[in-house]
């Protein structure tokens, strides 16, 4: 399905083999370097929002935080048993700690043209393009993640996900790398950890058997995780009206109309059946989904996610 893009890219070259050049790599990687400050300032900003500090699981297990005292039971070895507590009552007191067994969360990117968009016009407010906001949510939480005791990494790369700081300056950097792409990006995991948990962000305008392909592989192996349409407030309202033309990002689809008001209702049908149809496939693997628009606030849907991912381990 077509989104209601108006190019502002137009003549962008992306199958041009000058895009191959020594010249034009080093280019691209000063843009990286240009812009991957603003984007980990936006995402440290987003997750200390949301921080909720050194979390536990709640659970007994292996780790280094106290959680509760517990009575001792038969079998239990005299070197768990705490004797400073168990010394203050008549009997004797176990000293548990939370489970913090590092688990892995995969995040997915879409990286294809459309996702360049934004519907910011000259006279109205600005908004970041729909990319632009994915990787933002994305640096959030995989800041909060890496935070939690969590391994992080990206479902494009072949690495195994990692934790540690170091670990966010290169989700970062291979986030922005400014690759070629295609009109509609389709999620390609390489990497998908038995038992992750893992979050796809895209506007999902692209062709649906890609995302339900591969929802239904990551159920197989017992990953479940969210879905989050990143969507431009004009591809909901669809506000054209007279003569306009419609173009894709990157150019390889144009139309032209004089009645652009008269194709409004199909759109929006086309739109609602497209999230219905993502909504009845993360029914049917355990997953969730949530449509986000770019000129809202990030933090709810970073909140959203986080606790999403919390109540799926």
């Amino acid at each position: 399905m077509s989104g209601p893009d108006r190019s502002t890219a137009k003549g962008t070259g992306l199958s041009d083999p000058a895009l191959h050049t020594p010249e034009t790599l080093r280019s691209r990687s000063e843009t990286v370097a240009a812009t991957l400050p603003a984007l980990l300032a936006d995402a440290q900003h987003l997750a200390n929002v949301v921080l909720l500090g050194e979390h536990g699981r709640k659970r007994a297990g292996t780790g280094a935080e106290f959680w509760q005292y517990r009575p001792a039971e038969r079998g239990d070895p005299y070197r768990v048993i705490d004797w400073r507590r168990s010394a203050r009552a008549d009997s004797h007191f176990v000293r548990q700690t939370e489970w913090q067994a590092a688990q892995a969360v995969m995040i997915g990117v879409d990286d294809g043209a459309s996702m360049t968009f934004t519907g910011a016009a000259k006279g109205r407010a600005a908004r970041p393009s729909k990319l632009r906001r994915a990787q933002t949510l994305a640096m959030g939480l995989a800041i909060l993640a890496i935070r939690g005791g969590e391994r992080v990494g990206l479902t494009h790369m072949a690495e195994p996900p990692r934790g540690g700081q170091s670990q966010i300056m290169t989700l970062a950097s291979a986030l922005m790398d400014p690759a070629e792409r295609p009109d509609y990006g389709a999620p390609k995991p390489k990497a998908m950890p038995e038992g992750a948990r893992a979050v796809f962000f895209s506007d999902f305008l692209g062709d649906p058997s890609a995302i339900e392909t591969v929802l239904g592989q990551a159920a197989d192996r017992g990953v479940q995780g969210a879905l989050v349409q990143v969507l431009d407030p004009d591809e909901e309202a669809f506000p054209f009206d007279g003569r306009t033309v419609f173009e894709s990002m990157t150019g390889a689809i144009r139309f032209e109309t004089l009645r652009a008001k008269s194709l409004r209702e199909a759109y929006l049908s086309r739109l609602a059946e497209r999230k219905e149809r993502l909504r009845q496939v993360t029914a049917r693997t355990g997953w969730r989904m949530i449509c986000h628009h770019t000129d809202t606030p990030a933090e709810p849907v970073l909140l959203w996610l986080y606790k999403t991912l919390e109540r799926r381990r």
